[in-house]
């Protein structure tokens, strides 16, 4: 079958009320124009997941989720934090334009397999970069819209500061139960229903790795909150043996 007809029957089944996930005028225009199979080789326009180079390839209904409540516009500068195969950086670079697109990934190997893919399905001036994800791409800020496309206990503190002062971050926000938030950058959050992405990763970490991963993120960030929130007499730095009054 014709996939320019696959496109259309794909975004028409995530606009139906029975799975409800896509609304965006902007983005069903996107992604009815955007082809899949640079970026999935197996069934291109079925709705299920998949996997690449330890990572997730997203299903159709869950990028429509992420992209829905994002709701990129043409005028926007757009960073995506975890490029993945890059399918929905293509589909904002359709929106708001390649060269307004940014996106970032912690792993080397995904990062050349998205600009490939991204260079193959027409969007090769999209910038995609190896860096930290909780770190951003500060260089290129301020963003209209941020999207994360890793779960985290709260929302990077290097994203919302490289946020426009209107603008929006995108992420799955939680530890046990995640939502999908759309944080704003005073830190304001309107929550889009449950979700389950892997952890954001970071440097040493390994994919294939998860349990391991999510220990150690969550065990740095709770211990960084509850040393910011101790009072004097419990911080590290003061010996009250040894004290003199």
């Amino acid at each position: 079958m014709d996939p320019a007809v696959l496109r259309e029957d794909m975004v028409d089944s995530l606009e139906h009320e029975s799975k409800g996930c896509l609304e965006d005028e902007e983005v069903s225009l996107a992604m009815r124009a955007v082809e899949r199979e640079p970026f999935v080789d197996d069934a291109p326009y079925a709705d299920r997941t998949g996997e690449r180079h330890g990572t997730r390839v997203l299903a159709p209904s869950t990028a429509a989720r992420l992209l829905d409540a994002l709701a990129p516009k043409p005028d926007d500068r757009a960073l995506v934090v975890g490029a993945g195969v890059g399918y929905t950086v293509a589909v904002i670079a359709e929106i708001v334009g390649a060269t307004d697109t940014h996106a970032i990934d912690i792993n080397r190997q995904l990062v050349y397999e998205a600009r490939s893919n991204l260079s193959k399905a027409g969007y090769d001036e999209v910038l995609v970069d190896c860096r930290d994800g909780a770190e951003g791409l500060a260089a290129y800020a301020p963003y209209d819209c941020i999207l994360l496309e890793a779960g985290a206990v709260e929302p990077p503190r290097a994203l919302l500061e490289q946020l426009a002062p209107d603008g929006r971050l995108v992420m799955p926000l939680g530890a046990g139960t995640q939502t999908l938030s759309v944080v704003s950058k005073g830190g304001e959050i309107e929550r889009h229903g449950t979700v389950a992405f892997q952890p954001m990763l970071v440097d040493g970490e390994s994919t294939h790795e998860i349990e391991r991963n999510r220990t150690r993120r969550e065990d740095r960030e709770f211990a960084r909150k509850h040393a910011e929130s101790r009072p004097g007499w419990e911080q590290d730095w003061i010996d009250w043996d040894d004290a003199r009054w």
